[in-house]
């Protein structure tokens, strides 16, 4: 992307951390906001945030699911006077979209949650009062392929990287009319923009064929045993494909490669060599930002004897 591309009112947005990013992800948490800090770019966490519903809540009742995503987003414009909310969680990223698409075109959607928010006090959303991006789009609108090579201390050379997307930053379609529009867009069927960052950081991105295949993460608790097969078939993937490390944007999707490859290697005697690391760590360490900052000593994947192999560390 052209730096002439890139938009000034991502300098700095709404941050929508979302539960996982404060538990099981919270290496993801820390990596963003240190990447943002050394980019100068500003993260302003949406005052008194809630849970956006993630999966139980849609299942149960999809319009208190809505509720709970828009009052997020009507916090940031009329609380906070932002225009733009990032979340990093491709879950979270998902149910505020999809919020957004039922305010814009379901009338019995806009009747029920202005009902809510009447009862609850809260501001009422209307339809396009915020913008929300997932921290891929952040990264790549707000500073873009060439200003981050510029900025790159440690180049990733020498490190084979699989992007692992997960299903819900690209589906379904329709949520996401920002996609697929052509040139400097994102795809939803072939997504792009993890491979341009990091490609940009120095690294080798491999042909990876499952990066948008599900891990199985809504049918951990439910079904671990699919859950598995679904994450060894994702490992097992990018082992045939050479990748040292499987980068990864979803704390929900992270942990389950990490969780699943241990459990592959101890129920199916299954063992497998690639990595995981959340691609703000990948960017972090090109930017100079140590593994302690990152929180790289926080994943379950044990990565670190490989950055020193590669001379990242």
């Amino acid at each position: 992307m052209n730096d002439r591309t890139m938009r000034d009112d991502l300098q700095t947005v709404a941050y929508y951390p979302g539960c996982a990013l404060e538990g099981t992800g919270h290496a993801y948490n820390r990596s963003t906001k240190r990447i943002a800090k050394k980019l100068g770019l500003n993260l302003v966490e949406i005052d008194n945030w809630n849970c956006c519903g993630a999966m139980e809540v849609k299942n149960i009742d999809p319009e208190v699911q809505n509720y709970l995503s828009v009052r997020n987003m009507a916090i940031a414009k009329h609380k906070m006077g932002m225009d733009v909310v990032m979340a990093p969680c491709n879950g979270c990223y998902h149910n505020l979209k999809k919020a957004e698409h039922d305010v814009t075109h379901k009338e019995e959607t806009r009747k029920t949650l202005k009902k809510m928010a009447d009862k609850t006090g809260q501001p009422e959303y209307k339809p396009g009062d915020v913008e929300t991006i997932h921290a891929l789009d952040w990264i790549k609108y707000a500073i873009g392929e060439e200003n981050l090579a510029r900025r790159v201390k440690h180049s990733l050379s020498g490190l084979k990287i699989a992007n692992y997307y997960g299903c819900m930053y690209t589906r379904p379609r329709h949520i996401f009319p920002e996609k697929d529009q052509g040139e400097g867009s994102e795809s939803t069927s072939k997504p792009h923009f993890m491979d341009d960052l990091l490609r940009a950081a120095g690294a080798e991105v491999v042909e990876f064929p499952l990066k948008t295949a599900c891990c199985g993460g809504a049918h951990t608790l439910s079904d671990c045993d699919t859950s598995t097969r679904l994450v060894l078939n994702i490992l097992q993937a990018a082992e045939a494909c050479s990748a040292d490390v499987i980068a990864t944007e979803c704390p929900t999707c992270h942990s389950g490669l990490e969780m699943h490859q241990i459990r592959a290697e101890e129920t199916l005697g299954v063992k497998t060599q690639p990595v995981m690391l959340y691609f703000t760590q990948l960017l972090g360490l090109a930017l100079g930002i140590s593994p302690r900052q990152l929180g790289i000593h926080e994943n379950i994947s044990q990565s670190l004897g490989l950055l020193r192999q590669k001379g990242l560390v």
